[in-house]
């Protein structure tokens, strides 16, 4: 069973490697199935298509339970360190997952209703960044102000960073993400600290 578990992740993978490099219309199952190092029927056994193969590894590797997790167990109602540990966290689940977002943009035509689920984490987050500064608020640490626009405005910055970041053609080669992160932070903290 474990091997099947392995072969299902090396075709989930090589599908995400495949039509971020090809796109979806440019790639056949027989490669994906060839780079995972498994036939084309093993992958039709286990997804029955290649839509189903791309929506699986979309919601198998996406984001919202890892931030969900950092919201129950590592915040610690410290402003500054909280949104710091968001924003990297955010950071490093998007650069992993950078090919999914990519064809989620690039094939959106091809592959109807990718986007609405791409958006489904970053709509969470937003959830969970609002019940965020609502606690905030009631615990007298957050200034009082609208928290699902503060939500959004905190998302949207950084998400426009990611953006910047995901071709690598360095917009903005003097500043690295680290010092993007640290200062958008450190100016978001301080606007909303009472």
């Amino acid at each position: 069973m474990e091997n099947a578990l392995c072969n299902r992740d090396k075709m989930l993978l090589s599908a995400i490697e495949l039509i971020a490099e090809k796109g979806y219309k440019g790639v056949t199952t027989q490669e994906i199935a060839a780079a995972a190092g498994v036939s084309e029927k093993t992958l039709f056994r286990h997804f029955g298509s290649k839509r189903n193969l791309v929506d699986e590894a979309f919601e198998r590797f996406h984001y919202s339970g890892e931030m969900s997790k950092l919201f129950q167990e590592k915040i610690t109602w410290n402003l500054h360190a909280d949104l710091l540990l968001i924003a990297r966290t955010y950071h490093e689940m998007m650069s992993r997952n950078r090919k999914m977002i990519w064809i989620s943009i690039k094939d959106e035509a091809h592959l109807p209703g990718i986007r609405q689920q791409t958006q489904q984490h970053p709509r969470r987050l937003m959830e969970f960044l609002t019940q965020y500064f609502v606690a905030m608020s009631e615990k007298g640490k957050l200034v009082r102000t609208n928290p699902e626009l503060q939500a959004m405005s905190f998302l949207m910055m950084h998400f426009g960073a990611f953006l910047n970041e995901l071709e690598k053609d360095e917009n903005f080669p003097g500043v690295t993400l680290d010092a993007f992160i640290e200062e958008s932070v450190h100016i978001f903290a301080k606007a909303l600290t009472p």
